[in-house]
């Protein structure tokens, strides 16, 4: 599988055309999907049209960026003007926007062709892609077994060969556990880092917009076209325009890592901790210094983050009524009536169970007991993290404690579904960056993933660790 540097050096070079790439890439779509399921929207004709006016333009002698006339695609809770988002649900199957989500301007202004719009669980709720209101997305390293969610589909689609890379939204975990599942690269950014203008929100002060790649190298490259300060996101950090490559290359020699040793006790896979302790010594072994550290509160950071979620979840979602936004029933005989069967008819039974939870941490005589000491434990675990950051450049642990489940295996425990996020979800609760890569298989041959973090704003520093890593890594041996 190619990388976005190999696939813009050969079109520079007139190796290959844009056009002739993407009908390449839409071919191996049509090809895969049978199979996969990754995509619930396919764009052929819009990503050819993109494909030739990058031709055209590079044709004319324009320098273009790297990303341009490069294939890839797009999680469906991101906006697309003129183009269906659907965020994988019945409330919203026919929504067409009327403008892009910001990341979609600045990769279409970066030259980039996009395939279509990805399968992911319901509006982002859910770890394995089977809460999709459409079909499921399998695991292409396993097709028996899920990709992992929200993001399943755009992780699925990358390790399939299906786009180069593709853009998906991290709120717990949701693209760093897909990336785990299937062996590809995700990043959760510093919130702030990227605009979340057009992302249809889960919860707003969780949720993030991530690169996933098939390396560390092209994750650094879409991150730096997509982040930036947005005037219409007032949550986007006033930073500036970033190279986040600038670091790969430079080793890890006098880094500090933290390994907290709650990420490595009960309920982790033998082969998962043995892979990412291997990450550990690899790291020592460039030069960098690994020590064990304590997370006191990752216990607590599992309920915390259900409760802050849920709750920013059932305030969100409660515009989908069947009057200003989304589908409508199509009989009722009250306001009351309409707002029950559209919501009942059209959310599935995991959103429903969000809202629901939500609702009730929000209500009279529950707010202090369940969401203001969430709220507390969010503050105790950012300043934890803090700690660990004072004395640690990196903190490195596991992304899940298991390799990707078999489909159907976990849809009728949602809390076992859940706790498959005890690793990722503290990361979203502080606000800080955190990056999966692939670090070796399983017996059954399954991907598994270890996970970096660093303090808010070291995206770079991310990159530069995880490409040593990666240069170690066997993971491709067996590709």
């Amino acid at each position: 599988m190619k990388t976005i540097r190999e696939w813009g050096e050969a079109l520079r070079a007139r190796e290959v055309s844009s056009e002739e790439l993407t009908r390449g890439f839409l071919a191996r779509v049509e090809e895969k999907e049978p199979e996969i399921g990754a995509f619930l929207t396919v764009t052929a004709e819009g990503a050819l049209r993109a494909a030739r006016s990058v031709d055209a333009r590079r044709g004319a002698g324009e320098d273009l960026p790297l990303l341009a006339g490069i294939p890839m695609a797009l999680k469906d809770n991101l906006c697309t003007r003129g183009v269906r988002t659907t965020c994988a649900s019945r409330m919203l199957a026919d929504f067409v926007p009327t403008y892009d989500a910001t990341v979609v301007s600045r990769l279409s202004a970066a030259g980039a062709v996009m395939l279509g719009k990805l399968n992911m669980d319901e509006f982002a709720m859910g770890s394995s892609t089977e809460n999709s209101a459409f079909h499921p997305t399998r695991n292409p390293a396993d097709t028996s077994r899920v990709p992992g969610g929200s993001s399943g589909g755009s992780a699925a689609a990358v390790a399939a060969g299906e786009a180069v890379y593709a853009l998906g939204s991290d709120t717990g975990g949701s693209i760093r556990q897909p990336a785990a599942f299937c062996g590809v690269v995700g990043l959760k950014p510093t919130y702030g880092r990227v605009s979340r203008y057009g992302l249809v929100a889960f919860a707003s002060s969780l949720d993030q917009v991530g690169p996933i790649t098939s390396c560390v190298a092209d994750n650094a490259a879409v991150l730096s076209a997509v982040a930036g300060q947005d005037p219409r996101d007032a949550t986007s950090a006033p930073r500036p325009a970033e190279d986040f490559s600038r670091w790969i290359g430079r080793g890890v020699r006098g880094f500090r890592v933290a390994l907290p040793r709650e990420f490595f006790g009960e309920g982790l896979d033998a082969e998962v901790k043995a892979a990412v302790l291997a990450s550990a010594r690899q790291l020592e072994a460039a030069g960098a210094v690994v020590e064990e550290v304590s997370l006191p509160s990752l216990a607590a950071a599992l309920p915390a983050y259900y409760v802050l979620s849920s709750a920013e979840a059932s305030s969100n979602l409660a515009r989908f009524d069947g009057v200003r936004f989304g589908s409508r029933a199509a009989e009722f005989e009250s306001i009351g009536e309409l707002y029950c069967r559209t919501r009942t008819e059209f959310f599935g039974e995991e959103v429903k169970r969000r809202i629901l939870l939500g609702t009730f941490a929000l209500s009279a005589g529950y707010y202090d007991a369940y969401y203001k000491k969430a709220l507390q434990m969010r503050t105790r675990i950012a300043a934890e993290y803090e700690k660990i950051f004072a004395s640690h450049d990196l903190i490195l642990s596991p992304v899940a404690p298991t390799t990707a489940y078999r489909l159907g295996e976990k849809t009728a425990d949602p809390m076992q579904m859940y706790l498959g996020d005890i690793y990722t979800v503290p990361v979203n609760i502080a606000g800080i960056p955190a990056l999966s890569l692939p670090c070796g298989r399983d017996a059954a041959g399954l991907p598994i993933g270890v996970q970096l973090m660093g303090p808010k704003w070291s995206e770079a520093r991310l990159y530069q660790a995880a490409a040593v890593l990666e240069e170690g890594s066997a993971y491709h041996e067996k590709d």
